[in-house]
Formats: C-alpha cells, sequence, structure tokens
C-alpha cells in the first residue's frame, strides 16, 4: 500500500498517531506501508477513516507525487 505513507505524510501523522487514530497496531501499519502484507477490508476501511479519504484511495497505485 504505497498510497499509505503518501497519505499519512500528507497529514503529518507518525506511525504511532495514524494506528491509535484508526484503531489498528503501529506494526500493522509498518507491514502495511513496506508491504510486508495486505490489507483486510476492515482495516482498509478504518485507515481511510482516519486519514479522511475514500478506501480506494488507499489502494490506487501510481499516480501520487512524491511531495
Amino acid at each position: 500500500m504505497e498510497r499509505l505513507k503518501e497519505l499519512r505524510r500528507r497529514r503529518v501523522l507518525t506511525m504511532e498517531e495514524l494506528a491509535e487514530q484508526a484503531g489498528v497496531g503501529r506494526n500493522t501499519i509498518w507491514r502495511l506501508e513496506h508491504g510486508v502484507m495486505g490489507a483486510q477490508p476492515r482495516t482498509i476501511r478504518k485507515l481511510a477513516k482516519a486519514l479522511d479519504v475514500k478506501p480506494e484511495e488507499l489502494v490506487m497505485t501510481g499516480g501520487g507525487d512524491d511531495s
């Protein structure tokens, strides 16, 4: 989930802060950002809500900028 890190950084959140807001573990955020595991639909919904985006935006590939 390459978009997860991008969206988290745009909102100036640490992994710990996002994990707390989404109700998931910090290790889950790390694993998702590093491609170690895929996200379950429930986790995607939690992260999307915490980041104030649609779930589809988390699973999109490409098209993002590096800012």
